[in-house]
């Protein structure tokens, strides 16, 4: 058995908490009557500026016993997590991290051992000492795709959103959900888009209300467990839906300003005039519910997820889904009316209109301007996603059409093909 002990910041009376854990089957443990593992594992040692440690862990089953703390003489005021101050118009304070105390609440002082980001704020930027130039951050994007369709959506994505971003893109993408023949393809594909992939997984835990249905599992994934599916060294994600093609460099999303917000979601556009009727949320239980806030499309947004955590915002979700879902009738759009609803709770930054176009909701006019395309689903025409993106992703407005950007990724599939069965056969 290992055990892991964690430092604590010395407002409780007890500054230390151990966690044991049991260790991977395959490990070697060269004296089994140790705690201590000193071969597979090392020394287990934290520190300012460690990256943590990779554990394995069986089971969470057994006896479970409450951990009591109580704080020291003259730290009751102390926040455990961070506050939400709101200023005289209703607006959320910036407390993202953007000044000297950054370390807000005991979770902004822990995240802060493994993460560089120190809290959103700007931390010293690296500069390449060949060059003298400025070495940017890696944009880290976030994607599900389930079935051919979707995969062959997400490759084209993927595609746009490495052309048009300046610096590194990591993809970040669920295994869950993935075909094996992706999962074969994807890191050559990557090498030739010239990104970077990660695949993440994670079982649905058992004390959180199970969707049957794969779709609404889907829209779990993409919303509940954004605290725990990616690194700490992550400071942030950008979630892009598959089915989207990306004309602006999302280097500008990744830099912009969430003004104290865990996350940013764009509204819903309302200039297309003959589909208003079908925006449920302008009247009825949305519309007292909201009040006179918007509700938001869940195809695009970004996390600032050291914001996220600090506010401990998955708990909230997740309890928040819990209870709502006891009604199958209710979280119609699970990914999208979770956010929306707790938005008194959680607040949302809106983020400008042009960063997601929707022929659905938006007017012709305004895709002149659109950020990204998202092949969204209209509520009276009922279009095929291919015929929708060959008629839309077209013309003077883009660089390649989605017919141009398909050949090029098909190209790219047959080259790959072709290296495996030679190495195949020259096995």
């Amino acid at each position: 058995m290992v055990s892991v002990s964690f430092f604590f910041p010395n407002i409780f009376s007890h500054s230390f908490l151990t966690f044991f854990f049991l260790p991977n089957p395959k490990s070697k443990i060269q004296n089994p009557n140790e705690d201590v593992p000193t071969t597979s594992l090392g020394p287990i040692e934290f520190h300012a500026g460690s990256p943590g440690l990779d554990v394995s862990v069986r089971s969470f089953s057994g006896v479970r016993s409450p951990l009591v703390v109580r704080k020291r003489a003259g730290m009751e005021k102390l926040q455990l997590l961070d506050v939400l101050p709101i200023n005289e118009d209703g607006s959320m304070s910036d407390v993202s991290g953007n000044d000297n105390n950054d370390n807000n609440g005991l979770w902004g002082k822990i995240t802060n051992i493994w993460s560089s980001d120190n809290g959103g704020s700007s931390a010293k930027r690296a500069i390449d000492p060949e060059t003298g130039e400025e070495v940017l951050d890696t944009i880290h994007v976030f994607s599900l795709a389930s079935g051919h369709l979707y995969e062959r959506l997400l490759r084209i994505m993927m595609s746009s959103v490495t052309k048009r971003t300046s610096g590194t893109v990591k993809f970040w993408l669920v295994e869950n959900f993935l075909s094996p023949q992706f999962k074969m393809t994807i890191g050559d594909i990557a090498k030739e888009l010239g990104c970077e992939v990660g695949l993440v997984t994670y079982k649905w835990p058992s004390w959180l209300r199970r969707q049957t249905e794969k779709q609404r599992i889907i829209w779990g994934y993409k919303i509940l467990f954004l605290d725990v599916l990616f690194p700490l060294s992550v400071p942030k994600i950008i979630t892009v839906d598959a089915d989207q093609v990306v004309r602006s460099d999302l280097r500008e999303l990744w830099n912009m300003d969430l003004h104290g917000a865990p996350y940013a979601y764009t509204p819903f556009c309302t200039s297309r005039k003959e589909t208003l009727g079908y925006q449920f949320w302008r009247k009825g239980f949305w519309n007292d519910h909201l009040q006179g806030k918007s509700y938001h499309i869940s195809a695009l947004y970004v996390v600032d997820l050291v914001r996220f955590r600090r506010m401990a915002a998955g708990d909230t979700l997740r309890a928040v889904y819990d209870q709502l879902s006891k009604d199958p009738n209710s979280l119609s759009n699970l990914d999208q009316d979770l956010p929306n609803y707790v938005q008194h709770q959680l607040p949302i930054f809106s983020l400008p209109t042009e960063w997601l176009w929707c022929a659905s909701w938006c007017s012709d006019e305004s895709k002149e301007n659109a950020k990204t395309i998202d092949l969204c689903n209209h509520p009276e025409t009922k279009e095929p996603k291919l015929e929708m993106a060959k008629r839309i992703i077209s013309g003077h407005l883009f660089k390649e059409s989605w017919v141009e950007l398909d050949d090029e990724l098909s190209d790219i599939m047959l080259k790959i093909k072709k290296n495996q069965k030679n190495q195949k056969y020259q096995k």
